[in-house]
C-alpha cells in the first residue's frame, strides 16, 4: 500500500457568499459587516460606493457610473443615517487602520479609497472606541498580504456601455521572510449623461519582512489620481464643473506576536488635493453696491491637506479567559484653501488652517466566563480619552455583554461616540470671512464643542441549522451638539439633537447544489423628518450558484422614498427634496476557464437589469440597463 500513488481528487471551488461575507460580533459585543474581494468581484464593484451599496445599514449617493464627485451627494456613503453632514462627516474611512480622508473638509473622498488590491472592507456600525475614535461609525479597507510562497497574480479587463473601461491587476510574492503585494487599477466612463464622466487611477503597494518568529515590519504606500464630472440636475441646471482628487499615503509599521501578546506600532503620512473646478458661483466685486449688482461667474476652489500621525496598539491576556487591549492614536492635521478665477491667477481668497492635534489613548477589557459546557458569558468594558490642541478634552466609555453558545449569541452594547470639528470649521470660517455681507469671523470656530452620540444596541446571531445564519439587531442613537454655522451670528454653534431608532435583520442560507442566498432588511426611524439618506425601509438580497459550467450571481436593492441632498451645516438651509422609492437588480454570469488560471474567467455583468428609472438625488438620473463584458486571468 505504501507503494501506491495517492489519488488526486479534482478541486472544488466554493461559490462565494452573496452581498457580504459575514456580520461579525467581536469580543466587545460590537457589530460590523465584512465584505471580501469575492463579493467585490461578484458585484462588479469598481469603487467603494458600488462595493457597499448593498450592505445592510449602508446608503450611498452618486451622480455617475464611475467616479465620486467631491465626497458630497455625488459620492457619499452613510451608515445608519450617519455621514451625510457637510462640510465634515460623522464617519471616517481608513486603510489598514490608518485614517485616509480629506482632512481640510473633514469627510471621506471615496475616489481616494480604491477597492482593487483590497482583501476586505469592514463597516463598523456605530461608535466603537476600542477600534478607532473621533467618529460615529467607520469603514476600514484591509490590503492584501502574500501568504503563499512564490509569485502569484491576477488581472481583470472589462468594457461596456458609455465608453466604460475597467482594468485591474495585482501581484503578490513571498520569498522566505520577505513578501510584497502590488495592485494597480484604472477605470473610466463617459457616463450616461453629458459631463457625467469619471476616471480613476491608482497604485497600491505593500512590502513586509519577518525578522524572526515574533517580529515583523511592513511598509505600505498608495497613490490615487482621479476626476469626476457633475452633469447637473436634468432640466434645471447645466453641467457643473469637475472634481479632481489626488493623494498619497505612506505608512511604516513594526509588529510583534509572542503567544497571546501581540502589538503594532505604525507611523504614517498622507496628503493630497481635492479641487472643485468651475464650481458654483461667486459674486465679482466683493464690496458695497458693486457686490450686489455684479455678474455671476464660476471659480476654482482648490483644497489641500496633510495628515501625520502614529498608532500604537497592544493586546494580551493578563489572566486566563481575559483580553486586555490598550493603545494610543495621535494625529496632526492642517490644510489650505485657495479660490481662484478660472483661466487666470486672480485670487478671490486664500486661507491656511491652523494645525490640529488629537491624541486619544484607550483601554478595553473583556473576559470569558465559562458558565457550563454550552454557554459562555463575555462582559467587556473600556474607555477612550480625547486630548485636543484647540478644543476641550472628552472621555468616551463603552461596555458590552454577550452570551455565547455554539449556535446562538445574544449580545448588547452601549457606547459614547465623540466627533471633533475638524479643520473644516477653521477653513470654512476663513472662507466666509471673505464674503463682506456675511460678517463672519475667521475665529468663528473657536467656541465649538465636539459632537457626541450615545449608542445602544441589542441583538442575536443564530445558526438553527448548519446551513443557516440569522442576524438581528435593534439600535438607538442619540446625537447631540451637532456643529453648524450661523451666518447671522458670524460663527459656528453647537445646535440641536436628534434620535435614530432602527432595526437590522438578515439571513444567509446555503441551498442545495452549492447555491447560497442572502437577504437583509434595514428599518430606520429618525426623529428629524428630513434627515437625508435614511429610508424607512431598505432591502438587499442576493443569490449565487452554479448553472452547469457557469457561475451565476444576482443581487437586488430596494429602498423606500427618502430625503436626498446633504445635511448642510448652514443653520438656515432647509432640505426639501426627496427621491422616490426604487428597486434595482443586477446580475453577473461567468465562465471559468482553467487555462487562464485559478481566477480565470470570461464574464458578462448587467446593471439595472429591469431598466428601472431611479435617482439618488433629484435630477440626477442613473443609467438604465447597461453592462460590461470582460476577462480575468491569474497565475
Amino acid at each position: 500500500m505504501a507503494d501506491q500513488k495517492p489519488e488526486e481528487l479534482t478541486g472544488t471551488e466554493v461559490i462565494a457568499d452573496p452581498i457580504i461575507e459575514e456580520n461579525h460580533v467581536d469580543e466587545f459585543s460590537n457589530v460590523s459587516a465584512v465584505t471580501t474581494e469575492d463579493q467585490i468581484r461578484d458585484q462588479n464593484a469598481v469603487d467603494l460606493a458600488s462595493a457597499l451599496k448593498r450592505t445592510p445599514g449602508v446608503q450611498i449617493s452618486r451622480y455617475n457610473p464611475v467616479g465620486a464627485f467631491g465626497g458630497d451627494q455625488g459620492g457619499a456613503v452613510a451608515i445608519r443615517g450617519q455621514g451625510a453632514g457637510r462640510p465634515g462627516s460623522e464617519i471616517k474611512t481608513y486603510i489598514d487602520d490608518i485614517p485616509m480622508y480629506m482632512a481640510t473638509w473633514n469627510h471621506p473622498l471615496l475616489d481616494l479609497l480604491p477597492v482593487n488590491g483590497m482583501h476586505s472592507i469592514t463597516v463598523y456600525k456605530g461608535p466603537q472606541p476600542h477600534i478607532n475614535g473621533n467618529n460615529f461609525g467607520s469603514i476600514n479597507l484591509r490590503t492584501k498580504t502574500a501568504v503563499e510562497d512564490g509569485l502569484h497574480g491576477s488581472g481583470r479587463l472589462s468594457g461596456g456601455f458609455f465608453g466604460t473601461i475597467i482594468e485591474q491587476a495585482d501581484v503578490q510574492g513571498k520569498y522566505g521572510d520577505f513578501d510584497f503585494s502590488v495592485a494597480q487599477g484604472y477605470a473610466k466612463s463617459d457616463g450616461n449623461r453629458q459631463n457625467g464622466y469619471g476616471e480613476l487611477r491608482n497604485v497600491l503597494g505593500k512590502a513586509g519582512y519577518q525578522f524572526n518568529a515574533n517580529w515583523r515590519s511592513d511598509v505600505t504606500f498608495l497613490y490615487a489620481d482621479n476626476r469626476a464630472g457633475d452633469p447637473g440636475q436634468y432640466g434645471v441646471t447645466p453641467p457643473i464643473g469637475e472634481y479632481d482628487t489626488v493623494a498619497g499615503m505612506v505608512a511604516a509599521s513594526l509588529s510583534h506576536q509572542h503567544g497571546s501578546w501581540q502589538g503594532k506600532f505604525t507611523l504614517y503620512h498622507n496628503g493630497g488635493d481635492g479641487n472643485w473646478l468651475n464650481q458654483g458661483v461667486y459674486w465679482a466685486g466683493w464690496t458695497g453696491a458693486a457686490f450686489a449688482s455684479a455678474p455671476r461667474a464660476r471659480s476654482n476652489l482648490l483644497s489641500q491637506y496633510s495628515m501625520d500621525g502614529f498608532r500604537w496598539k497592544e493586546q494580551f491576556s493578563p489572566w486566563q479567559g481575559a483580553t486586555l487591549l490598550a493603545g494610543i492614536d495621535n494625529e496632526w492635521l492642517n490644510g489650505k484653501i485657495n479660490n481662484l478665477i478660472p483661466g487666470s491667477d486672480e485670487q478671490i481668497y486664500q486661507f491656511t488652517t491652523p494645525t490640529f492635534r488629537l491624541t486619544t489613548p484607550y483601554v478595553a477589557l473583556s473576559h470569558d466566563l465559562v458558565l457550563n459546557k454550552e454557554w459562555t458569558l463575555v462582559p467587556s468594558v473600556g474607555v477612550r480619552f480625547y486630548d485636543h490642541s484647540h478644543y476641550a478634552s472628552k472621555v468616551s466609555p463603552h461596555a458590552g455583554l454577550s452570551l455565547v453558545s455554539e449556535n446562538l449569541t445574544l449580545f448588547g452594547n452601549v457606547s459614547n461616540g465623540v466627533n471633533y470639528p475638524g479643520i473644516d470649521a477653521a477653513a470654512n470660517s476663513g472662507a466666509l470671512a471673505n464674503v463682506p455681507f456675511f460678517s463672519f469671523s475667521p475665529q468663528g470656530w473657536q467656541g465649538l464643542a465636539p459632537e457626541s452620540v450615545d449608542h445602544a444596541e441589542v441583538g442575536l446571531k443564530a445558526s438553527p441549522f448548519k446551513s443557516t445564519q440569522i442576524d438581528l439587531s435593534f439600535f438607538i442613537d442619540n446625537v447631540k451638539n451637532r456643529y453648524v454655522f450661523d451666518v447671522s451670528q458670524g460663527a459656528y454653534l453647537n445646535y440641536g439633537a436628534y434620535w435614530m431608532r432602527g432595526l437590522e435583520a438578515s439571513i444567509k442560507q446555503e441551498l442545495i447544489a452549492d447555491w447560497s442566498l442572502f437577504a437583509g432588511l434595514t428599518l430606520l426611524n429618525p426623529s428629524i423628518e428630513n434627515l437625508p439618506y435614511t429610508p424607512e425601509q431598505a432591502v438587499t438580497a442576493g443569490i449565487n450558484g452554479p448553472i452547469g459550467p457557469l457561475r451565476f450571481s444576482f443581487d437586488l436593492q430596494y429602498q423606500s422614498r427618502t430625503w436626498a441632498l446633504n445635511r448642510s451645516r448652514n443653520i438656515s438651509d432647509v432640505n426639501t427634496q426627496r427621491v422616490e422609492a426604487f428597486t434595482v437588480a443586477n446580475t453577473r454570469l461567468a465562465l471559468p476557464i482553467s487555462e487562464l488560471g485559478k481566477k480565470g474567467e470570461v464574464f458578462v455583468s448587467v446593471e439595472n437589469l429591469f431598466d428601472k428609472r431611479y435617482v439618488y438625488r433629484p435630477g440626477y438620473e442613473m443609467p438604465g440597463i447597461w453592462g460590461q463584458v470582460g476577462i480575468a486571468a491569474s497565475f
